[in-house]
C-alpha cells in the first residue's frame, strides 16, 4: 500500500510539474507568415495584386496617349503657331500631372485597403488566439521576429492558421 500512495504522489506530481512547464515556457506565432498564407490573407492579397495590376495597366495606356500625342504636337511645332503650339503643351503637362496623380492615387488606395485588410485579420486572430491560450494553458506567446532561437515545437503557427482558416473566409477589401 505505501508503494502504491508513492507512485500516486509521484504520478501527481509529475502531472502538476508539466503542467506548470508548459504554461510557464513562452510560446510563439509568427504574425506574417499568418497574414501571408491564411486563406482570408491569401484572397485578400491576390484581389490587392489584381487591382494594382489593373490599375497600372490603365495608366501604361493612357501615358501611350499621351506619348503619342506628345509626337504629333512635336511634329506639327513648324507647322502651328507659336500660340497654339505652347497651349498644346501646357495641356500635354495637365495631363502628365493628372496621369501622376492618378497614379499615387491608386498606390495610396492600395496600400490603406491593404492596411486594413491586415487590420481585420489581426482583429479576428486575436479571439483565435486567446482561445488557444485558455484551452492549451499558455500564459505568453510572442511574435516569431523578436526572437533569436527557440524550440520549433512551441511555434503555434500552423494551429493558429487553421482556427483561422475555419472562422474566417475572406477580408471584405474597400
Amino acid at each position: 500500500m505505501n508503494n502504491f500512495v508513492k507512485k500516486i504522489f509521484i504520478l501527481i506530481l509529475l502531472t502538476f510539474y508539466n503542467y506548470n512547464v508548459n504554461a510557464e515556457v513562452p510560446h510563439f506565432i509568427d504574425f506574417k507568415y499568418v497574414l501571408n498564407e491564411s486563406n482570408a490573407g491569401k484572397k485578400a492579397q491576390d484581389e490587392l495584386k489584381k487591382k494594382l495590376a489593373t490599375g497600372i495597366k490603365k495608366i501604361k495606356e493612357k501615358e501611350k496617349t499621351i506619348q503619342e500625342e506628345e509626337k504629333k504636337v512635336i511634329q506639327q511645332k513648324k507647322i502651328i503657331k507659336p500660340e497654339e503650339y505652347k497651349n498644346k503643351v501646357k495641356e500635354l503637362r495637365t495631363k502628365v500631372s493628372n496621369l501622376q496623380k492618378e497614379r499615387n492615387k491608386l498606390l495610396e488606395t492600395v496600400s490603406k485597403q491593404r492596411t486594413n485588410a491586415r487590420n481585420e485579420l489581426l482583429k479576428n486572430l486575436n479571439p483565435i488566439i486567446e482561445e488557444y491560450m485558455k484551452e492549451k494553458k499558455i500564459r505568453m506567446v510572442i511574435e516569431r521576429k523578436s526572437l533569436l532561437l527557440a524550440d520549433q515545437n512551441l511555434d503555434i503557427t500552423k494551429d493558429i492558421i487553421e482556427r483561422l482558416n475555419k472562422k474566417l473566409k475572406s477580408i471584405k477589401l474597400n
